[in-house]
């Protein structure tokens, strides 16, 4: 059994209602109307229209088709009548709501206790944002985020089980200290090696993110102003103890296909890909995480180490991870971490998590810098828009390869010092992260970037989303959303023999130069040999390829009969006096000479003076 968690959660806990409920038509106002055409004289896109007010691009484009009928109307109308004709609520208070709605799932997400008054003060500060970007149209409506507000807020967006609080959790260092031990007892109780025991964790990852102070110096004329958006992903990332085993991340993003994945395998990508509005890690994701990925391969991994397949998974207490884990999987001992102590104690948050982090940052900083430097070089602007989810998702798997196994091993040191191998050097390694993309900075002519923005950086996966932050994230999925959606088929990557030739010679080519430029020759053999080492799995593959090629098919001695040549050797078949034996030779002659008769042009690409023994019924 596990041990099972705190019957209590903090947070809000969103309840969908057991009776669905029918849809209404929404009435868009005569005024909201013409607010969109004056948005569209102004040259705003039907997009960004839609976003300030809270309308969807097709309602917008539609509204614009029929400009001259709306413009007769308003002519025509008093403002007492233009009154009644508004049946919705405002666009302003809806798009507030909505994004409040996203915040409010963020901080229960982090296991972050929330209040009435808190709630209302995050309300009143969004919607007061919102009235100042949508200008003087918006500045006589009011809003004073009453309890009667907060009310029908929860039943529209069905926070019925919201649990009020006062202040957020504070870290339980009494239950941190005492646990290790505790977990002691169930390691030795139960036979478990370093190899054995596992630890998981969820991160939040905003993908597109650099220091502020890249966008200051080179590219002055179209910088200023300019951030990326905080675009949020969710990993599920962990190893066990020993460090030699790391499991493939789990990604999970609010777009199933988003554009740049469209007519891409997800099987193939370096990462579990599952997708919810809400780019959370639920439990119906999770378990099917345990069920279908981690348990598989923890059972291929003590195979193939000959130990016995049992394992012990060491996950925090939070509202993703259900309690039922341990009926999942008989070989699988799910154990809870004491609340509020992941910060403390929890593997996966004591380097490991920072170093993947680190590494993605050293990655995306370098590839900025090669893809912006240089004469006719895209401006970093133009780069942050070509890098889409696809450039990430790589970006996350090779960097998660990264993280060394001393690492993985390292990070126990807190919860089970037993096990480590050497603290060595794991601890230097997010440092030494930060200093190497300092260095790339200075070279790329980065002159302002400090190490305090790097490190200000690695640690905002964790801050709450801000007002502009939620705004950000809206407008990028309005765009996402915005145009038709177009079926694909998947493209299956496939490596054929030409193409492998073409990539042997290019590589044939570069070690060439190495072998004939470098004065060292022990050090050019040396990777010339390497390099050799590692293409070997390819040439297998080419070696294959050949062989398919060369492989005779039957297609190659037959050709599809015509109506006509069916009818024909049918009728030949029927005729008694054609019955034959072995070796009989009447059949063949006569086929061969009715076929060439015909002339037809399907007819056997080979034939035989003989035909095999035939018994006719």
């Amino acid at each position: 059994m596990s041990q099972k968690r705190r019957a209590s959660h903090s947070g809000v806990l969103s309840s969908s209602s057991n009776t669905s409920s029918k849809k209404t038509r929404k009435t868009i106002s005569l005024g909201t109307k013409l607010d969109v055409l004056r948005h569209f004289d102004a040259g705003e896109r039907a997009v960004d229209i839609g976003i300030t007010l809270g309308l969807t691009p097709t309602t917008v484009r539609t509204i614009r088709s029929n400009a001259d009928k709306i413009r007769a109307s308003a002519r025509c109308v008093t403002p007492l009548s233009a009154t009644k004709i508004s049946r919705s609520r405002s666009s302003l208070m809806e798009n507030m709501e909505r994004l409040l709605s996203v915040w409010i799932e963020d901080q229960n997400q982090r296991n972050i206790h929330l209040s009435m008054p808190v709630i209302q003060v995050k309300a009143k500060s969004l919607y007061d944002k919102l009235k100042r970007d949508q200008g003087e149209g918006s500045q006589t409506e009011m809003f004073m985020a009453s309890r009667g507000w907060f009310d029908r807020f929860k039943r529209r967006f069905h926070l019925h089980n919201m649990k009020m609080s006062g202040e957020v959790a504070s870290a339980d260092t009494a239950a941190a200290k005492n646990f290790p031990e505790y977990l002691k007892k169930i390691i030795e109780e139960g036979g478990y090696s370093p190899k054995q025991v596992f630890n998981v964790n969820e991160t939040s990852l905003y993908w597109k993110m650099m220091p502020e102070r890249t966008y200051i110096s080179r590219d002055k004329k179209t910088a200023p102003g300019f951030k990326a958006v905080k675009d949020r992903l969710t990993l599920l990332l962990g190893g066990n103890a020993a460090g030699d085993m790391k499991m493939k991340p789990l990604t999970v993003y609010q777009f199933e296909t988003p554009r740049a994945l469209k007519g891409f395998s997800k099987e193939d990508l370096p990462v579990i890909w599952r997708s919810n509005k809400k780019a959370w890690i639920t439990g119906a994701i999770f378990s099917e995480w345990l069920t279908l990925y981690a348990v598989p391969a923890w059972k291929e991994y003590c195979a193939n180490e000959n130990l016995d397949f049992k394992i012990l998974l060491l996950i925090a207490d939070v509202p993703a991870h259900p309690i039922n884990l341990d009926d999942l999987c008989e070989n699988v001992k799910v154990v809870f971490l004491p609340p509020n102590t992941t910060s403390l104690i929890q593997p996966m948050d004591q380097g490991a998590i920072a170093a993947f982090k680190a590494y993605y940052l050293r990655r995306t900083f370098d590839q900025l810098i090669r893809g912006t430097d240089g004469e006719g070089k895209p401006t970093i602007r133009q780069f942050w828009r070509d890098y889409n989810i696809l450039k990430c998702i790589n970006n996350i798997g090779e960097s998660w390869a990264e993280v060394t196994q001393a690492c993985m091993n390292g990070v126990w040191w807190k919860l089970w010092p037993e096990c480590v191998n050497d603290l060595k050097g794991f601890k230097d390694i997010v440092p030494a992260m930060k200093k190497d993309i300092l260095s790339l900075a200075k070279k790329a002519g980065f002159d302002k970037v400090e190490e305090a923005d790097v490190t200000q950086l690695l640690q905002s996966h964790g801050e709450e989303l801000t007002n502009e932050d939620l705004m950000q994230l809206d407008m990028m999925r309005a765009m996402e959303d915005e145009g038709p959606e177009v079926k694909e088929e998947p493209t299956h990557q496939n490596l054929t023999a030409k193409r492998l030739s073409e990539a042997f010679q290019m590589i044939e080519a570069g070690l060439q130069i190495l072998s004939d430029d470098d004065p060292d020759r022990e050090r050019s053999s040396k990777v010339i040999r390497g390099v050799g080492h590692l293409m070997t799995c390819y040439k297998e593959i080419y070696q294959e390829e050949k062989r398919k090629a060369k492989q005779p098919s039957l297609d190659m001695f037959f050709r599809v009969v015509t109506v006509k040549e069916e009818q024909l050797v049918k009728r030949v078949l029927n005729n008694k006096q054609f019955l034959v034996s072995d070796g009989a030779t009447t059949l063949s002659k006569v086929l061969k000479q009715k076929l060439l008769s015909s002339k037809t042009v399907m007819s056997p690409k080979s034939c035989s003076d003989k035909v095999p023994t035939m018994q006719m019924v």
